[in-house]
């Protein structure tokens, strides 16, 4: 039985709390999402915490607080509640111990007493498991249950023909059940496996579209097979192209942290790296949603609304895609120049701060305008502006390499200094307007470049190569400020010259 497209749409992630989120789960929750807000539905989150050995303390948190920094909202979870609660499957317990029963009552699973030594005899057959418990009378199996045997619950899968489903993005696929195996529902420790958890949950929280990677595809029959036996409204499922290496070989692995790939690339995988890379979180839903899917338009840079409003499953490229992280330093570039100051400002403060900075707040509204066309990411912040966040005090006269500029000696840049001060000190105002003109009729009847004086003042103030623009840095530091590191650095570069 398919779904009903009629039926309000819901759709849901159900992560495993292993630690960080990686990035190929979060595509999957990011389409989920993107379907159920193009088509007014919920988006759930699920915790699937079953496989109690592989569950990391905090874990859940870690979820969640990606999810609040990709501004991915969730409608029910562990946090927000819901009336399909609980959303966390290691409460659910009692549950799903009732519907696997339910199957073995109804003929469609049964007990399997097979012991720890009798599977490793079988796997090393090569045979797998031979479904020797199928058929035990249930005499025999209720002799074994009192003896206190411990078993498993086991699905009965046809042995012959095939199972066929539908697919959003692959159409219509088609398996040879000879080729599949009685899968374990309900371990022994009564825990149930994901192909039982999930199916429950599914049905009982009404999900009607699935999103998973395109590894669960070998999966997917004995998961319909779940379905028809119990008899319920299948949702819709689409199975995910996988992210390949940024090289286009090989799958991206989810049991790896960041990596450099081999042209000297530093490639991120798990969510906390993105944002300890200093990447906005628009820039990382913007690069996901380009893989796999197409905007359309030939645009590339798009805003998370403008893809909720064009997204459709049925448009996901069934290809594997490479992972394309070069791109994502230029997306970065294209959102933090799209952002308003206030809201870029409230990114920088917390990197400033993190590296020992007393961020002023009218310095840093200042200060961010100037830095939006030069950031590739957030952390680029510290090297460019931080010195207006130091210790103005503890400033010091930059080196002779910095100070002076492309075809000037020392000489020439000390006596660029030296005019400069005067030229400064008689100005009424100290705008950025007005310093240039000023700085600029100087050079003009002085014979220097424009680069060469506006260079030498720049290093000067700002004590370093590369800094925000000359004279916009000059006004936010203020007259005094200004000229007080001029001096220095004149007095600095006079005693270089001198020694």
């Amino acid at each position: 039985m398919t779904m009903d497209s009629s039926r309000p749409v819901r759709t849901r992630y159900a992560p495993s709390p292993t630690g960080p989120q990686h990035i190929g789960g979060i595509r999957s929750a990011l389409f989920a999402w993107l379907y159920a807000r193009r088509h007014g539905g919920k988006f759930i989150l699920r915790i699937e915490d079953t496989d109690q050995k592989r569950s990391v303390p905090g874990s859940v948190e870690m979820i969640v607080d990606a999810f609040d920094w990709l501004g991915i909202n969730i409608d029910e979870g562990p946090r927000q509640g819901g009336s399909y609660g609980p959303y966390v499957q290691s409460q659910r317990l009692e549950l799903y111990q009732s519907w696997a029963r339910w199957l073995v009552a109804n003929g469609h699973a049964y007990k399997c007493f097979a012991s720890a030594d009798e599977l490793a005899e079988m796997r090393a057959a090569g045979t797998g498991y031979d479904r020797r418990y199928r058929d035990l009378p249930p005499r025999d199996a209720a002799t074994l249950e009192a003896q206190g045997k411990p078993y498993v619950i086991r699905f009965k899968m046809p042995r012959s023909g095939e199972t066929a489903g539908e697919d959003i993005i692959r159409g219509r696929v088609r398996f040879q059940n000879a080729n599949l195996q009685d899968a374990v529902l309900l371990k022994s420790d009564g825990f149930p496996t994901y192909h039982l958890a999930h199916i429950v949950d599914d049905y009982h929280m009404e999900i009607s579209h699935i999103t998973r990677a395109v590894e669960w595809l070998p999966s997917f029959p004995l998961h319909l097979r779940i379905w028809d036996a119990f008899g319920w409204e299948k949702p819709q499922f689409a199975h995910l192209p996988v992210l390949l290496n940024p090289n286009g070989k090989g799958k991206l692995s989810k049991r790896k942290a960041q990596f450099v790939d081999p042209s000297g690339t530093s490639v991120p995988v798990l969510i906390n790296e993105f944002i300890e890379a200093g990447y906005l979180p628009e820039a990382v839903l913007n690069f996901l949603t380009n893989i796999g899917w197409n905007y359309g338009d030939n645009e590339e840079v798009f805003s998370t609304e403008q893809a909720i409003a064009r997204f459709d499953l049925k448009a996901v490229n069934p290809a594997n895609s490479a992972y394309p992280i070069k791109k994502l330093d230029w997306l970065n570039s294209q959102k933090i120049q799209a952002a308003t100051p206030d809201y870029l400002a409230g990114r920088l403060r917390p990197i400033l701060k993190a590296a020992g900075y007393a961020v002023d707040e009218s310095i840093l509204q200042q200060v961010t305008p100037l830095l939006q066309v030069r950031l590739k990411n957030l952390h680029d912040v510290l090297p460019m502006a931080g010195f207006f966040f130091a210790d103005w005090a503890a400033f010091k006269a930059p080196a002779a390499e910095i100070l002076v500029q492309r075809k000037m000696d020392a000489a020439a840049t000390v006596k660029v200094l030296g005019a400069a001060i005067p030229i400064l000190e008689r100005l009424p105002g100290f705008e950025a307007a007005s310093l240039h003109e000023a700085l600029a009729a100087y050079a003009k009847a002085s014979g220097f470049k424009n680069g060469q004086v506006f260079g030498s003042l720049r290093a000067a103030v700002s004590g370093q190569k590369v800094s925000p623009p000359t004279f916009e840095t000059m006004e936010i530091l203020g007259k005094a400020e200004s000229l007080r590191r001029i001096r220095l650095a004149l007095e600095g570069l006079r005693q270089q010259e001198a020694g």
